[in-house]
């Protein structure tokens, strides 16, 4: 049915929203422009330029520089201190046989550190980061690119994604997409099945694992 597994990185394979938004709500408040969770959560599953571009129409006045260097500071000190993974994402990993690729909004430098925090770089036979693409997500270069390498056509491709945004990429790229929302509820509008968790979606996917 598929000759190859995409996953995306934050969300759906380890647990860094929390810890992005808990850091980043002490960021802005720390330089007198508090943000609301609803604020951070319409970041989540968007790259950096993006989200600089939404933060800077919200709060006009801040010092973006400062805030990279308070927020990013605080998040990487919580990556280096142990990331968790997301219920079953090891046991998936393990269990599938088929080419697997990471496409991430990430930069390359911070991508790889995550993967090997979390001892997770072994997975992958390809890894798509921000500065391989013109249009990030949700545009569907990441994805068609992580097809391209791997010489998989994308409809043969299976995606996991956790955000609408990731979702819509993979979707728009003619894939088969399994959502599995983190921190914030989906329609599911761009995925095929929605899922609790990854195992489960994989199964409903018609993996067998």
């Amino acid at each position: 049915m598929f000759d190859a597994v995409i996953f995306d990185l934050d969300g759906t394979l380890i647990d860094t929203e929390r810890l992005s938004i808990l850091t980043g709500l002490a960021a802005f408040a720390e330089l007198g422009h508090p943000a609301t969770p609803d604020f951070m959560h319409g970041l989540v599953g968007k790259d950096r330029v993006t989200c600089a571009g939404i933060i800077t129409a919200a709060f006009p006045g801040i010092d973006l520089g400062a805030l990279d260097e308070i927020w990013h500071g605080a998040f990487n000190a919580g990556v280096d201190s142990g990331l968790d993974l997301k219920p079953h994402a090891l046991d998936l990993l393990e269990a599938i046989t088929l080419p697997r690729a990471l496409v991430t909004s990430s930069h390359r430098k911070e991508c790889h550190h995550k993967l090997r925090v979390t001892g997770l770089d072994r997975f992958f036979d390809a890894v798509v980061v921000y500065e391989d693409v013109t249009a990030p997500k949700p545009a569907p270069e990441p994805y068609l690119l992580a097809a391209r390498t791997l010489s998989v056509p994308p409809a043969r491709c299976l995606v996991f994604e956790d955000s609408d945004t990731g979702a819509e990429a993979a979707h728009r790229a003619g894939m088969v997409v399994v959502q599995v929302p983190d921190l914030m509820p989906t329609e599911g509008r761009f995925a095929h099945h929605v899922a609790p968790d990854l195992m489960t979606g994989a199964r409903r996917a018609g993996l067998k694992v």
